[in-house]
């Protein structure tokens, strides 16, 4: 019999679906919520795969929700200060952008809604086609291009990565790890002596560019930004190991690198400017 019970046990799952579709925690509980209404109003007989059921109401909850946004060219970067991490974040919000991966939000928040829809329910969860293509009103041989076409903008159209992927990523991911933890000493030691950091204008904002030497002020530096830490991630910029701040998927800003041939870090350029952020090509990078 169906009930609020049996719905809670595919809550986990809904979230899931609904937050790589919204990129939001707090829109995800939203569209589950709205799921379990419908879900409740329709009823469950017949029904003989609930968790695929419930599956395609969400997404086509969240599909709506995105159409939505398209047609009110919503960005609500735009409207916020230039340093959005100065807002408290929810704890919860930076936990799932982890888990999902910052960069794979960013590629998702610029597919359309229908292959974003396709991608994540195929690719993501095992949706079949033929499940997917009644809510886009498409067949499934088209769906299958959706997804098609999402998968090229996932992985990304760029060169490969330059240099020692591996070492380089290693190094990218220990300079988030200390300036998350606030650890100096790990930072300077991964930083070249006579490293240099530039940032645009927009980054602080700022009437002129910074620029920043040696591995003590740009590590003091790093410290002192531990906030935009938050909604970052590993991502290959224009095939380049980097990092990107992503709020719910939206660029807010990125650090490009150079590295020494001992895998210390020479220089940094951090880069908010929308144009510039808009034409680099964002990537995640595979395991």
């Amino acid at each position: 019999m169906w009930s609020a019970e049996m719905f809670e046990g595919h809550r986990a799952r809904l979230r899931a679906v609904a937050y790589r579709m919204l990129g939001s925690a707090s829109e995800a509980d939203d569209a589950v919520q709205e799921t379990w209404l419908r879900a409740d109003r329709a009823g469950a007989d017949g029904v003989e795969n609930i968790a695929g059921w419930l599956t395609t109401i969400v997404g086509r909850v969240c599909l709506n929700l995105l159409r939505t946004r398209e047609r009110r060219r919503e960005d609500p970067l735009e409207s916020r200060p230039a340093d959005p991490v100065t807002d408290a974040v929810p704890e919860d919000e930076t936990v799932l952008a982890d888990s999902v991966g910052v960069a794979l939000l960013v590629v998702l928040d610029r597919l359309s809604p229908a292959e974003r829809l396709a991608f994540v329910l195929h690719d993501l969860f095992a949706v079949p086609f033929d499940e997917i293509a009644p809510l886009l009103e498409h067949s499934p041989a088209a769906v299958r291009q959706l997804a098609s076409r999402a998968r090229r903008r996932v992985r990304g159209d760029g060169p490969p990565p330059e240099g020692d992927p591996v070492r380089r990523r290693r190094a990218v991911e220990a300079f988030l790890a200390a300036t998350r933890g606030g650890d100096f000493d790990a930072l300077v030691g991964l930083l070249h002596p006579d490293v240099v950091l530039h940032a645009d204008r927009f980054v602080v904002p700022t009437p002129e560019p910074i620029t920043a030497r040696g591995s003590g002020m740009v590590a003091r530096g790093a410290m002192a930004a531990t906030g935009r830490a938050l909604f970052t991630g590993v991502a290959l910029l224009d095939g380049s190991v980097g990092l990107v701040m992503a709020p719910h998927g939206r660029p807010a800003l990125v650090l490009a690198f150079t590295f020494a041939d001992d895998g210390r870090i020479t220089g940094i350029e951090v880069v908010a400017d929308r144009e510039r952020l808009a034409a680099l090509e964002i990537a995640p990078l595979e395991d």
